[in-house]
């Protein structure tokens, strides 16, 4: 009676080793695709300092901590339109979100959008 059991458990092992084996190769990629697109983008952030087109992050965060404090939770360096912005997402110090759109070479910033507890008083 053992052998119809063993049979079933072999041919569920084999399957599931199956399925693992076609997925692997996909499951390993998607890391190196990251990473190869992190490093692509450091790249590109580097060229653009060098070149002057955009600002230090630090200066950029130093300009932004005078007139909006808080913790940055999200940054992205992007080009829209052949300009370079900087995206941040700031948690305040009242609990809001701020979401900041910084033109990356002046510091200037163009856009933002709050949510939260002390969006409406705009502290």
């Amino acid at each position: 009676m053992l052998k119809p059991n063993a049979a079933k458990i072999c041919k569920h092992f084999a399957v599931q080793r199956w399925l693992w084996l076609s997925l692997l190769p996909a499951l390993l990629a998607l890391p190196l695709g990251a990473m190869a697109r992190s490093e692509a983008d450091q790249d590109r952030a580097r060229a653009a300092l060098q070149a002057g087109e955009i600002q230090p992050l630090t200066f950029i965060l130093a300009r932004l901590a005078q007139t909006q404090p808080g913790q940055v939770l999200e940054l992205e360096l992007e080009r829209k339109d052949g300009r370079w912005l900087y995206e941040i997402k700031l948690l305040r110090p009242g609990g809001s979100l701020l979401k900041l759109e910084v033109d990356a070479r002046s510091g200037d910033v163009l856009r933002q959008k709050s949510k939260g507890s002390d969006a409406r008083t705009g502290r």
